[in-house]
Protein backbone atom coordinates (compact mmCIF):
# COMPACT_ATOMS: atom_id res chain seq x y z
CA UNK A 1 0.00 0.00 0.00
CA UNK A 2 0.99 3.68 -0.41
CA UNK A 3 2.82 5.84 2.08
CA UNK A 4 0.64 7.74 4.23
CA UNK A 5 -2.74 5.43 4.08
CA UNK A 6 -4.76 6.61 7.00
CA UNK A 7 -8.06 4.90 8.47
CA UNK A 8 -9.52 6.64 10.85
CA UNK A 9 -11.36 4.88 13.84
CA UNK A 10 -13.77 7.15 15.73
CA UNK A 11 -15.58 6.38 18.78
CA UNK A 12 -18.70 8.09 20.22
CA UNK A 13 -20.09 8.65 23.61
CA UNK A 14 -19.28 6.04 26.27
CA UNK A 15 -16.57 3.89 24.44
CA UNK A 16 -14.03 6.03 26.63
CA UNK A 17 -15.39 3.29 29.04
CA UNK A 18 -14.77 0.43 27.47
CA UNK A 19 -13.42 -2.15 29.73
CA UNK A 20 -15.45 -0.99 32.83
CA UNK A 21 -19.10 -0.10 31.48
CA UNK A 22 -21.44 -3.62 31.35
CA UNK A 23 -18.19 -5.52 30.57
CA UNK A 24 -21.01 -8.50 30.08
CA UNK A 25 -22.05 -6.68 26.82
CA UNK A 26 -18.84 -4.75 25.61
CA UNK A 27 -16.46 -6.95 26.69
CA UNK A 28 -13.10 -6.03 29.02
CA UNK A 29 -11.37 -4.78 26.17
CA UNK A 30 -10.70 -0.69 26.30
CA UNK A 31 -9.97 1.52 23.48
CA UNK A 32 -6.33 0.93 23.84
CA UNK A 33 -6.49 -2.33 23.59
CA UNK A 34 -8.21 -2.07 20.11
CA UNK A 35 -5.81 0.47 19.17
CA UNK A 36 -3.13 -1.39 19.73
CA UNK A 37 -4.61 -4.39 17.84
CA UNK A 38 -5.35 -2.21 15.14
CA UNK A 39 -1.73 -0.60 14.73
CA UNK A 40 -0.63 -4.25 14.85
CA UNK A 41 -2.79 -5.68 11.86
CA UNK A 42 -1.92 -2.03 9.86
CA UNK A 43 1.55 -1.48 10.88
CA UNK A 44 2.63 -3.87 8.53
CA UNK A 45 0.82 -2.79 5.06
CA UNK A 46 2.30 0.57 5.60
CA UNK A 47 -1.13 1.66 6.84
CA UNK A 48 -1.89 4.60 9.71
CA UNK A 49 -4.80 4.39 12.48
CA UNK A 50 -6.15 7.42 13.67
CA UNK A 51 -8.04 5.85 16.92
CA UNK A 52 -10.51 8.85 18.66
CA UNK A 53 -13.03 9.29 21.01
CA UNK A 54 -15.56 11.76 22.03
CA UNK A 55 -18.83 11.66 23.98
CA UNK A 56 -19.67 15.04 21.60
CA UNK A 57 -21.50 14.43 18.37
CA UNK A 58 -20.01 18.00 17.05
CA UNK A 59 -16.80 16.36 17.32
CA UNK A 60 -17.36 13.23 15.37
CA UNK A 61 -18.91 15.08 12.46
CA UNK A 62 -15.64 17.36 12.41
CA UNK A 63 -13.41 14.12 12.39
CA UNK A 64 -15.93 12.35 9.45
CA UNK A 65 -15.10 16.06 7.63
CA UNK A 66 -11.46 15.65 8.58
CA UNK A 67 -11.06 12.22 7.50
CA UNK A 68 -12.63 13.66 3.99
CA UNK A 69 -10.49 16.67 3.37
CA UNK A 70 -7.62 14.19 4.77
CA UNK A 71 -8.21 11.47 1.78
CA UNK A 72 -8.26 8.84 4.33
CA UNK A 73 -8.56 5.95 3.26
CA UNK A 74 -11.82 4.73 5.48
CA UNK A 75 -13.69 5.63 8.71
CA UNK A 76 -14.29 2.66 10.88
CA UNK A 77 -17.28 4.23 12.95
CA UNK A 78 -18.79 2.86 16.76
CA UNK A 79 -21.36 6.01 17.05
CA UNK A 80 -22.19 4.24 20.36
CA UNK A 81 -25.88 5.66 21.25
CA UNK A 82 -25.80 7.97 18.01
CA UNK A 83 -26.69 5.28 16.18
CA UNK A 84 -30.08 5.58 16.36
CA UNK A 85 -30.43 8.89 17.39
CA UNK A 86 -28.32 11.13 14.96
CA UNK A 87 -29.75 12.16 12.15
CA UNK A 88 -26.45 14.90 11.72
CA UNK A 89 -24.49 12.15 11.56
CA UNK A 90 -26.16 10.56 9.46
CA UNK A 91 -25.61 13.62 6.96
CA UNK A 92 -22.28 14.01 7.77
CA UNK A 93 -21.66 9.98 6.51
CA UNK A 94 -23.89 11.04 3.28
CA UNK A 95 -22.00 14.11 2.79
CA UNK A 96 -18.25 12.82 2.57
CA UNK A 97 -16.66 10.86 -0.17
CA UNK A 98 -14.54 8.65 2.37
CA UNK A 99 -16.06 4.83 2.59
CA UNK A 100 -17.16 4.87 6.05
CA UNK A 101 -17.76 1.24 7.84
CA UNK A 102 -20.19 1.30 11.07
CA UNK A 103 -18.56 -0.58 13.85
CA UNK A 104 -20.67 -2.10 17.02
CA UNK A 105 -19.19 -4.21 19.97
CA UNK A 106 -22.46 -6.04 20.48
CA UNK A 107 -25.26 -7.00 17.94
CA UNK A 108 -27.91 -4.00 18.64
CA UNK A 109 -30.57 -6.36 16.58
CA UNK A 110 -30.56 -8.84 19.32
CA UNK A 111 -30.94 -5.94 22.02
CA UNK A 112 -33.46 -3.48 22.98
CA UNK A 113 -36.29 -2.35 20.42
CA UNK A 114 -35.37 0.90 20.12
CA UNK A 115 -31.56 0.01 19.31
CA UNK A 116 -32.84 -2.27 15.79
CA UNK A 117 -32.82 1.28 14.19
CA UNK A 118 -29.58 2.78 13.03
CA UNK A 119 -29.57 6.16 11.08
CA UNK A 120 -26.15 5.88 10.91
CA UNK A 121 -26.02 2.54 8.67
CA UNK A 122 -28.61 4.29 6.62
CA UNK A 123 -25.51 6.26 5.28
CA UNK A 124 -22.64 3.64 5.96
CA UNK A 125 -21.01 1.17 3.19
CA UNK A 126 -21.51 -1.33 5.68
CA UNK A 127 -22.16 -2.18 8.68
CA UNK A 128 -20.39 -4.84 11.56
CA UNK A 129 -21.90 -5.72 14.85
CA UNK A 130 -21.96 -8.35 17.63
CA UNK A 131 -18.22 -9.79 17.41
CA UNK A 132 -16.70 -7.70 20.37
CA UNK A 133 -13.68 -6.23 20.14
CA UNK A 134 -13.43 -8.08 16.89
CA UNK A 135 -15.27 -6.28 15.35
CA UNK A 136 -13.01 -3.32 14.62
CA UNK A 137 -10.80 -5.82 13.13
CA UNK A 138 -12.78 -7.30 10.57
CA UNK A 139 -13.77 -3.70 10.06
CA UNK A 140 -10.03 -2.84 8.90
CA UNK A 141 -10.05 -6.06 7.09
CA UNK A 142 -13.44 -4.80 5.05
CA UNK A 143 -11.84 -1.31 5.20
CA UNK A 144 -8.49 -2.91 3.61
CA UNK A 145 -10.81 -4.65 0.88
CA UNK A 146 -12.17 -1.54 -0.46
Amino acid sequence: MAENVVIYVLNGPNLNLLGLREPEIYGHDTLDDIADRLEDRARPLGIDIDMRQSNHEGHLIDWLHEANAKGAKAVLLNPGGFTHTSVALLDAVKAIKVPVIEVHLSNPHAREDFRHKSYVGMGARGTIAGFGASSYLLALDAALGL
